[in-house]
């Protein structure tokens, strides 16, 4: 079939305003909390983000599927069933309170793109599928890329024994509740083969204001950071009474911020020499069972994430972060225990995807700058299995994980028509 003209074809996306803005709505319904929006993981608010996603896929026509995670795949069937499919997706979860379009965005916009493709009469070669995932918010097992690396035989047993930060309920437990098969999860043939699969597309909000100082409303992804992670470090002092003398202390409290000090210098240093990275603390406190006025702090709990575009580099950052560790314990007399490491790997973006991609956008005369993820995204999982993997940015004002997430549709629009542009050309 003849394609059509990136005008014909950026009118039909634009067309579908309608379809995404509801389908926008109806995902804010899904989890609105106050404030923002809650779709907890393996529970009831993306239980009913999922349902809504594949009732719409089902008036779609679309061929609805579940996976053992209870992953949700629709999908518009291709003509020839050897011609490996086409994955473009994202996940439906969020952190608590968060905003409506973090994740949600890249499922609309594989939907949205089909109800174009449709408008226009395209029948592809082969199967294009919306994949909505599951559980790639981290913040509530503290176990990365629940969804993807379980479609793809990645996900760790242990894992399924991680508990949720509110219920305190296995992953194991709250999959069954949601329809899936955590026995199958680890021990069954894995939902997706990477061989099999052509290509891998995930649009999503950016998560910083790149594209907000650059006016533009796109972004074409160059690549998703690794990270390593310890979301349960602890420092070891000892209690004692407030008047000590300095020299005396195991202050676990001064030691960690003496660590959190060091980390930043740390971080500074790799900006100054132009190398790509992040370092969060996201818990940082003292025992509220220890802790008074009149103590010296003998505990203190924090969690740490480190995280940069290139394997050699994180490895050299994670043995900087035990040296400072190290020294800090030295000098303050305490004990660091850093508790259990998780980590996900670089996620490198496919040279020939993002240049399709970036083709596509100058076709459809929509301006764009390359951009570096700063946050993690389940397209990593696919990467780090070999699969040809791009990413579409979407602007963003107010960042993410927050109840003020702000996309504008017409910016959306405009990124789903870039996906459109690359699913109709290489399908």
């Amino acid at each position: 079939m003849t394609q059509p003209s990136p005008t014909r074809l950026k009118a039909a996306v634009q067309a579908q305003r309608d379809f995404a803005a509801s389908l926008f709505d109806r995902l804010r319904r899904d989890g609105l909390a106050t404030p923002g929006i809650s779709r907890d993981t393996y529970g009831p608010g993306e239980q009913r983000a999922h349902a809504t996603c594949a009732g719409i896929a089902e008036t779609m026509g679309l061929r609805i599927e579940r996976d053992a995670a209870a992953n949700l795949y629709m999908t518009l069937p291709g003509t020839d069933p050897t011609a490996k499919p086409i994955l473009t997706g994202s996940h439906l979860d969020t952190v608590p309170h968060g905003g409506n379009f973090d994740g949600a965005a890249g499922v609309a916009a594989g939907l949205t793109a089909i109800q174009a493709l449709k408008a226009l009469g395209i029948q592809p070669k082969r199967d294009i599928t919306v994949m909505a995932i599951r559980a790639e918010e981290s913040v509530w097992f503290q176990v990365s890329y629940i969804g993807s690396r379980g479609a793809l035989g990645d996900l760790p047993k242990d894992a399924l024994e991680a508990k949720r930060i509110d219920t305190g309920r296995t992953l194991a437990e709250h999959i069954s509740d949601c329809g899936g098969d955590p026995d199958k999860l680890v021990n069954g043939k894995p939902h997706l083969a990477p061989a099999d699969i052509h290509a891998f597309l995930e649009l999503h909000i950016e998560q910083a204001p790149s594209l907000e100082t650059a006016n533009k409303s796109t972004g074409i992804g160059t690549g998703i950071p690794g990270n390593f992670r310890h979301p349960y470090a602890r420092i070891e002092g000892a209690n004692d009474h407030v008047g000590l003398q300095r020299r005396f202390r195991r202050d676990a409290a001064m030691a960690g911020a003496d660590f959190a000090m060091e980390l930043d210098r740390m971080w500074a240093e790799y900006d100054q020499r132009g190398i790509p990275m992040a370092c969060t603390i996201g818990r940082f406190h003292t025992d509220p069972t220890q802790h008074g006025l009149t103590i010296v702090p003998g505990s203190f709990h924090f969690s740490l994430d480190v995280r940069a575009y290139d394997e050699t580099i994180l490895a050299s950052l994670e043995k900087r972060v035990a040296d400072i560790a190290a020294n800090v314990a030295r000098r303050r007399g305490v004990t660091f225990h850093m508790g259990q490491r998780t980590g996900a790997a670089v996620g490198p973006v496919d040279p020939g995807v993002k240049s399709r991609l970036a083709h596509a956008a100058a076709a459809l005369a929509i301006p764009t700058i390359d951009l570096g993820s700063p946050a993690s995204h389940d397209a990593a999982a696919f990467a780090a299995r070999g699969v040809p993997m791009g990413l579409i940015f979407v602007r963003n004002t107010n960042g993410s994980h927050n109840a003020t997430e702000s996309m504008a549709l017409e910016d959306f629009l405009d990124g789903t028509a870039v996906l459109t542009s690359y699913l109709a050309t290489e399908t």
